[in-house]
């Protein structure tokens, strides 16, 4: 490898040049290690040997340092056989006169062609060779001879006079191999790319050892080409840097020099030393190994008793240098200690540390190593809350598992009272209303004054809200016997408070509040719930529209985090707000994107959930195979104990009635009910199990039953959201006769214009369709089906668009041939007038219908829609874009 080596290469054919004319050269060639000095002295030797010249060659090695002569033996055995004494033979091989005989030999065999000695490793050379080699550089000065000698930077032989008896003699050289830079590996990368050279540049520092080792087997791991090459390069360091890389990979960096010499009791001088030369090789960079990689070979070589060693000792020189808790914490969670009487405190205060620099897991590992420690049971249990709480981050089902301990002592009244609020807090956080309250429960209450919560000093749920007037209190039933004087009930910490909405005040106003919220808000470990609250709010009190878009924003910034349960909630939510909109395929890719990360998701309340979501969109798409598949997998026990089981009920009710099995599908919804009663949770606009419960009536034939449930519905504080609406009339539609049924499924596709749901209105345009062709109007009944098609296609709601019109595959044509749909500022053109009329006209209503809704005369509306044809360069009302219902809000 020979790029950026070109003036190098020109200094040794100059000293090639030189010996033959008998003036001869002493070059050494030296650089850290893997920097290509054997590489260089191959090619002196090769060019050389095609120039005729005597080729000589020799290494020295730790292994033959200490064996006399080593050196000048390999020498002159590479002659032509009786041309060189061996002095190892002689009588006295240290004599001058054995120096002298040798170097006469040399000289002499110059004489028929040029010598050129080439030694590698010259600073593993035994003392004796060392001598005879001086002693031949200055008896042939004037022969044709060349010296090449090739010797590790930083790794200078024992004996400093041979080094400085070069360095006197006037022919000698000097030739410097440094690493190569990044413009030198993006040349031998070329058509790799930018990324791949730095990447490489990065892995290998320049170095052409690694660097070869990378271009022949582009990974780092375990036992790869680059991980050999690694060791092999320290290893031909010598023991003193092996060593001191085993002591830069256990600190990777966290110390200064003075550390890592107590740590491997060594001198302050070897190891700056030994860091230098390092740093020169390109292996290290300042006190850490340069790539992860190089670090993990090296840990992987010790070892395993004497790297558990070093990383123990490690932890006790951290902590008296008052080093961070956090680089304590990583060398006792390496060596698996504790038995210090400060390992916990600093295991507890380093996953404080961790989880706020975003590393859960790390986290995590600190607080498992300090449970497995601790023989107390109440810092155990606080412990393992805490656990729960740094595990959610990572895998909600690990979070919710952690809690079984707590809550097991808890029932058996082991619980420390100081474990009760943030236990209560937790469960509240997870949606486990029951067990929420039972913990809370147990809390010690103090009298209260009036107006503020009865538990303790402080609101154990506090900072779990968005809203800043926000209180999970709620006023108990008054208590006292018949006739006796009432007493002022105490309010009580209700943890489904955190996941209702609010019943009072101005919702329009709330929306606001949250969306300013979220518009503010980032993604961090005290911020989660606030943010899950604001956005739940949102989506049911403000559309799916606005909360959508932020479930999505909020969710990058959880993969960003590296936080996979964050992640999994948000986008659940999403997914929710996504079959809000009637997006069916939306919602289920979203909601079985979130279930293929977590194998294990059936562990968790949160996830089974969202596989709730997954469920009701399989169900309404018309796949029930694959809405069975999920529903086939094993729930936690205690879902049915927490908000998410209500989901996931209400998603198994759905299946069972788009199976027919009408009686266990009521038997759900009811169950929902009770439930979301029992809590306080029970908003149509979130669970709409009333309108569920009709439709299961209406099939089992109990009419009057279904009835009541929608006028219940309809007549509750949600009874006049778009959503609501649009849904409850479109299931009493089916309740009444054809001719009434008309005009209630105008008012629910009104209703459901407003509120976004497409599948929902698809379902009603269906409907509507069926009645149009039932009262004899077959023109307007197949123009409304098209347009139910239509929008069922886009839903992704396949047994809808079957059932609207079978066999179709695509759009169906229109009776009467459309023309190429009209460019937007054709839209554009159209008055406020005539786009209501037009708006109507699209979605079946008659000139006479449309008349009476906008308070217009019928010649009016025919005026309008004549301009609105000319205008759109359209035939007629068949032919009316699709582009114009949605502005039906507008109307």
């Amino acid at each position: 490898m020979l790029v950026q080596r070109e003036s190098k290469l020109a200094q040794l054919e100059e000293a090639l040049d030189s010996c033959v004319d008998k003036n001869a050269t002493l070059v050494l060639i030296e650089g850290a290690v893997g920097c290509g000095k054997s590489e260089l002295l191959e090619v002196v030797s090769a060019r050389a040997a095609e120039r005729g010249h005597l080729v000589l060659r020799a290494i020295g090695t730790a292994a033959e340092r200490g064996l006399p002569l080593g050196v000048v033996s390999q020498l002159a055995a590479g002659a032509p056989q009786g041309t060189l004494p061996d002095p190892a033979g002689a009588a006295q091989p240290g004599a001058v006169e054995a120096m002298h005989a040798f170097a006469r030999a040399v000289g002499a065999l110059s004489e028929q062609a040029p010598v050129v000695v080439c030694v590698d490793d010259s600073h593993q050379l035994d003392e004796l060779s060392g001598r005879y080699l001086l002693h031949l550089a200055r008896h042939t000065r004037s022969m044709r001879v060349l010296m090449v000698l090739a010797e590790s930077l930083h790794e200078r032989a024992d004996d400093p006079m041979f080094g400085t008896e070069l360095l006197r003699q006037p022919n000698f050289s000097r030739v410097r191999l440094e690493r190569l830079d990044h413009t030198a590996v993006s040349q031998l990368l070329v058509g790799h790319g930018q990324a791949e050279a730095d990447r490489v540049y990065h892995a290998s520092g320049g170095n052409p050892l690694l660097l070869r080792a990378l271009l022949q087997d582009p990974g780092t791991e375990a036992g790869g080409p680059y991980a050999q090459a690694v060791l092999a390069s320290f290893h031909r360091c010598g023991p003193a840097t092996v060593r001191l890389a085993d002591g830069l990979a256990i600190l990777d960096g966290a110390c200064g020099p003075e550390v890592i010499a107590e740590l491997l009791g060594t001198s302050l001088g070897a190891v700056r030393q030994g860091v230098r030369a390092l740093g020169a090789a390109g292996l290290a960079d300042g006190l850490r190994l340069r790539h992860p990689a190089a670090r993990a070979a090296v840990l992987d070589r010790m070892d395993p008793t004497a790297r558990q060693e070093l990383h123990r000792r490690a932890a006790r020189l951290a902590r008296e240098h008052d080093l961070s808790v956090l680089v304590v914490a990583e060398q006792l969670l390496a060596a698996r200690h504790t038995e210090e009487e400060w390992a916990l405190p600093v295991l507890r205060a380093a996953a404080d540390q961790f989880l706020a620099d975003g590393e859960p897991a790390r986290a995590t590992a600190c607080l498992e190593l300090a449970h497995q420690a601790c023989a107390e049971d109440a810092q155990r249990t606080a412990l393992r809350i805490r656990l729960a709480e740094v595990a959610w981050p990572l895998d909600p089902a690990a979070g919710e598992r952690q809690l079984a301990q707590p809550l097991a002592a808890l029932r058996e009244a082991r619980l420390p009272g100081s474990q009760l609020a943030p236990l209560a807090r937790l469960l509240t956080a997870q949606g486990r209303v029951q067990e929420a309250s039972e913990a809370l429960a147990g809390l010690a209450v103090e009298q209260p004054e009036p107006g503020r919560p009865a538990v303790g000093r402080t609101d154990p749920l506090d900072g779990l809200t968005a809203f800043p007037n926000w209180s999970a209190t709620r006023v108990a039933a008054p208590t006292g016997e018949p006739g006796a004087p009432a007493r002022r009930p105490a309010p009580r910490c209700d943890p489904a408070a955190l996941w209702a909405l609010p019943e009072h005040g101005d919702e329009t106003a709330v929306a606001h509040s949250a969306e300013i919220y979220l518009r503010g808000a980032s993604l961090t470990e005290g911020t989660v719930e606030p943010v899950l609250q604001a956005l739940r709010t949102l989506l049911h009190l403000g559309g799916p529209q606005q909360a959508v878009p932020l479930c999505a924003a909020f969710a990058e910034q959880a993969q960003r985090r590296g936080a996979p349960g964050w992640h999994a909630a948000l986008t659940g939510l999403q997914a929710e707000g996504l079959l809000r909109l009637g997006d069916l395929a939306g919602a289920a890719a979203k909601a079985g994107a979130v279930l293929a990360a977590m194998p294990q998701w059936s562990e968790s309340m949160l996830l089974s959930g969202v596989a709730g979501t997954l469920i009701r969109a399989h169900t309404a798409i018309g796949r029930p195979e694959e809405a069975a598949a999920v529903l086939s997998r094993l729930v936690p026990d205690e879902l049915g104990a927490s908000v998410h089981g209500l989901g996931r009920l209400r998603a198994r009710g759905r299946y069972f009635l788009l199976t027919s099995r009408y009686h266990a599908a009521l038997a759900d919804f009811l169950d929902v009910g009770r439930q979301a009663k029992r809590w306080g949770l029970d908003r149509p606009r979130v669970l709409p199990w009333r309108t569920d419960a009709a439709e299961a009536l209406m099939r089992l034939g109990e009419i009057h039953q279904a009835e009541r449930f929608i006028a219940d519905q309809l007549a509750g504080p949600d009874g006049k959201d778009p959503w609501v609406r649009g849904c409850s009339l479109r299931v009493r539609a089916q309740l009444r006769e054809p001719k009434e049924r008309h005009a209630l499924l105008g008012k629910a596709i009104e209703e459901l214009h407003k509120s976004g749901d497409r599948y929902e209105l698809a379902l009603a345009l269906a409907d509507f369709g069926q009645v149009l062709k039932e009262t004899g109007d077959p023109g307007r009944a197949a123009m409304v089906n098209r347009r139910a098609w239509h929008l069922a296609q886009l839903c992704g709601a396949e047994a809808l668009r079957e059932r609207i019109m079978p066999g179709h595959v695509e759009e169906p044509a229109a009776p009467v041939a459309a023309p190429p749909a009209p460019q937007p500022d054709l839209l554009a053109s159209l008055s406020d007038s005539e786009r209501r009329v037009a708006v109507l006209a699209v979605h079946g209503h008659t000139n006479r219908e449309i008349a009476v809704k906008l308070y217009i005369t019928v010649s009016t509306v025919e005026q309008h829609l004549t301009r609105v044809y000319r205008k759109l360069n359209i035939a007629g009302r068949q032919a009316l874009p699709m582009d114009l219902q949605l502005g039906l809000a507008e109307v």
